[in-house]
């Protein structure tokens, strides 16, 4: 090996093995597999959307056997993956702890459990993507090209992780998502019913963000932090609630910025294009922009 290359190779081992160093992994439990939870993703769409996703060619003469290996497939590999990240975040790591894997069959039973009430839920954001756009000209259009029922099916899953304690999994689900769609919905959020993200690219979902059931936001929609409360020491406070609470049947329009744990928007409320809202309205108000005055020169262009 070249000399140059010698000593690189040397400098980059030693910053690696860097004691000191906090960003790196060598405990020898293996972290999520990152691929693995993408094509894990992409089968459970395919449970939860049965001919609409995957190339099975299904029918209901073959469903119960198609559908039964798709599930046990999937609840093997869910619950390998649940295993290493409770390894990971286990203080004493021991490939044959007990504890670990009898809590990854725990997770994913309960998992698993929610998917029949997953499914009633997914196709409720579907009823109210047809509901609330005259461009959609059926479900199945609905579910095989809209990116917000993608990026909203996969929170939803992620979601169920992040209840159980999950916190590796469901982020690499959700950014997976934000990848394929440009909508960031954090799995930590709480979301109800009938939700309908249109168009969507943009859209930023906060992880303490409540939103209520029939929500519609448009594309370019932040629901973010005002600030980030921190403690004595000026260290930021996780888990407290910084993100908007956004109640039933709110509808806000693309590019508005909803800001603050303390900020509410009261249901059946209309938040317009481009609106900075940082505190508090009632129910049923309607919010926009204030009209500028602007002044316009014209130019000859003659020089």
């Amino acid at each position: 090996m070249d000399k140059t290359l010698k000593k690189l190779t040397a400098e980059i081992i030693e910053s690696i093995t860097d004691r000191k160093s906090q960003v790196q992994h060598f405990d020898g439990s293996p972290l999520p597999d990152k691929i693995e939870i993408y094509k894990l993703i992409e089968d459970a769409l395919v449970v939860l959307f049965p001919g609409y996703f995957g190339d099975s060619q299904f029918s209901f003469e073959t469903i119960e056997l198609q559908l039964g290996f798709r599930v046990a497939s999937l609840y093997e590999r869910l619950k390998a993956q649940i295993f290493r990240e409770a390894q990971h975040s286990c203080k004493l790591p021991n490939p044959l702890c007990k504890n670990c894997r009898n809590y990854a069959v725990f997770v994913t039973n309960q998992v698993m459990a929610e998917i029949p009430k997953l499914r009633n839920l997914l196709e409720t954001d579907v009823k109210a993507a047809f509901k609330n756009d005259p461009a959609a000209s059926s479900y199945d259009e609905i579910i095989f090209s809209y990116p917000g029922l993608e990026a909203v099916a996969v929170y939803r899953m992620a979601n169920l992780l992040r209840k159980q304690g999950m916190i590796l999994i469901p982020r690499i689900m959700t950014e997976w998502a934000h990848s394929r769609t440009g909508i960031d919905i954090h799995p930590g959020a709480v979301i109800g019913e009938s939700f309908f993200i249109d168009h969507g690219t943009g859209v930023v979902i906060g992880e303490t963000t409540r939103i209520g059931s029939e929500v519609t936001i448009y594309q370019g929609v932040t629901l973010g932090a005002l600030n980030f409360p921190r403690d004595a020491q000026g260290k930021i406070i996780r888990g407290a609630k910084r993100h908007p609470t956004i109640e039933d049947g709110v509808v806000i329009y693309a590019g508005a910025t909803i800001l603050g744990g303390d900020t509410t928007v009261g249901k059946n409320s209309v938040i317009g294009g481009n609106v900075w809202l940082t505190e508090s309205v009632p129910p049923y108000s309607r919010v926009s922009m204030q009209k500028l005055d602007l002044k316009i020169t014209v130019r000859s262009g003659k020089g």
